[in-house]
């Protein structure tokens, strides 16, 4: 079985709903994450489930509502493992490896006091070892990778592809990913606007998760049109890549409305004719 959870379904303002984008994918035993936006890892755990579980994270790009719970959750998955369990693999567009190393390297990272203090107090080894865990304690080990387009990961039982997304270039670099799985497949558009690599990725998915900040017209009438999709741009993405089932996030707080929601799913039908949904955070949908 593949399920995907909606951990953040949010843009960079937060609204009492929805903050950041964050999700997590389950394909059988094995569990992976896209994107780490903020609060990323309570959520996760909010949705039954757990760091140390997670052995790979996929970043679409490198905007704080997409990654600024990454240290949080390495710091977290790191300190809560026993020493057993796999090491981490993190995918994403430049500067992926530089931002990993910059939270955890020992000389140099950010947040190295933290593990360096964990490894070495009486108290922090006492609790390591009462949860299972041997001395001496080894340091967190992340093999963060630096990624461009086509085949990104691969396995016995699934597969992850990317594709580049049309959003803030050239200051950042972003990737759409779809994951092949036994199940079906699921595309995660990352920030985007309408475009023809994303819609050749999402080509008969069966799901495709796409961000959608606000109603079309107000977007064209503030000049907020560029390098994301509205309503219309995800409609017409899904329509034209005859994916199954649409789930709009990135949900911005103008679109976030009860009354404006419920009048541009109208506006979305008219386009797409396969099943739509607007994420909610800790959401679970099953393939």
């Amino acid at each position: 079985m593949t399920s995907v959870f909606i951990l953040g379904a949010g843009t960079p303002t937060p609204t009492p709903e929805r903050f950041g984008s964050a999700f997590a994918i389950q394909i059988g035993d094995e569990l992976a994450m896209v994107d780490c936006g903020p609060s990323a890892t309570h959520k996760l755990v909010k949705s039954g489930l757990w760091p140390t579980d997670v052995d790979y994270l996929f970043f679409t790009h490198h905007h704080f509502d997409h990654d600024i719970d990454y240290p949080c959750f390495l710091l977290c998955r790191w300190d809560q493992s026993v020493g057993k369990e796999n090491k981490l693999q993190v995918f994403g567009p430049s500067p992926t490896e530089k931002i990993t190393s910059g939270i955890l390297d020992e000389t140099s990272g950010l947040f190295a006091h933290d593990w360096i203090a964990r490894v070495n107090h009486p108290l922090s080894q006492k609790i390591h070892v009462n949860r299972g865990g041997t001395l001496p304690r080894t340091p967190p080990v992340v093999l963060a990778n630096d990624i461009g387009i086509g085949n990104v990961f691969s396995s016995d039982r699934w597969e992850v592809v990317s594709a580049p997304a049309k959003h803030v270039q050239p200051y950042l670099d972003s990737l759409a990913y779809r994951f092949n799985t036994p199940d079906g497949s699921v595309v995660f558009t990352g920030d985007t606007e309408p475009c023809d690599s994303v819609i050749e990725l999402a080509k008969d998915a069966d799901l495709m998760l796409c961000m959608c900040w606000d109603e079309q017209r107000n977007m064209i009438e503030s000049g907020e049109n560029q390098g994301q999709c509205g309503t219309t741009g995800a409609a017409q993405m899904a329509e034209q890549a005859n994916v199954k089932k649409l789930c709009l996030v990135h949900i911005g707080p103008n679109l976030s409305q009860t009354k404006v929601m419920d009048s541009a799913m109208l506006g979305l039908k008219d386009i797409f004719r396969g099943e739509i949904v607007f994420a909610d955070e800790l959401d679970r949908i099953e393939l």
